[in-house]
């Protein structure tokens, strides 16, 4: 005579019985339903555009922050520029703190393709040195360094 084990609903460990399968079908439905809108986010986040930086650093001898950005596109033909932040004051001693915003001027553009593009900013209107800049750029992506006084 065979034993079933109440738990599980295993028979005699020769299988799951037929109600242990029924609910090992049911625990994996619902899983698959919680897992489907995760799923069909990060299937859309990837097709999202998003700026992200490949190189940056500052050139002293040209006074300008060469950023080279990775992003996705139709085209190379993207436009970088940045939107200067309000400058705060650190604690005494250290550098002042300022955000850059890195804006692209194609940022609805459909996510087709790799692309990157080195532009050079320069710094001669930046508000305030010495600074530690943080650029930023969407959605979570930032870079921050020194830029001497």
């Amino acid at each position: 005579m065979r034993k079933q084990c109440r738990r599980c609903g295993a028979d005699s460990g020769f299988g799951p019985g037929k109600r242990a399968a029924e609910q090992a079908g049911t625990r994996i439905r619902r899983s698959l339903y919680r897992l489907a809108p995760l799923l069909a986010a990060s299937l859309v986040f990837q097709r999202v555009h998003a700026d992200n930086f490949s190189r940056v650093y500052y050139d002293a001898g040209r006074d300008q922050l060469v950023v080279t950005m990775a992003y996705r596109g139709t085209n190379p033909n993207h436009e970088f520029a940045l939107k200067w932040g309000k400058c705060r004051d650190a604690q005494p001693g250290s550098p002042s703190e300022v955000v850059a915003e890195v804006l692209d001027d194609q940022w609805q553009d459909q996510a087709k393709r790799d692309f990157a593009k080195t532009t050079h900013f320069d710094l001669t209107g930046m508000p305030c040195r010495p600074a530690q800049v943080t650029l930023r750029t969407a959605p979570r992506f930032h870079y921050t360094l020194l830029i001497p006084g």
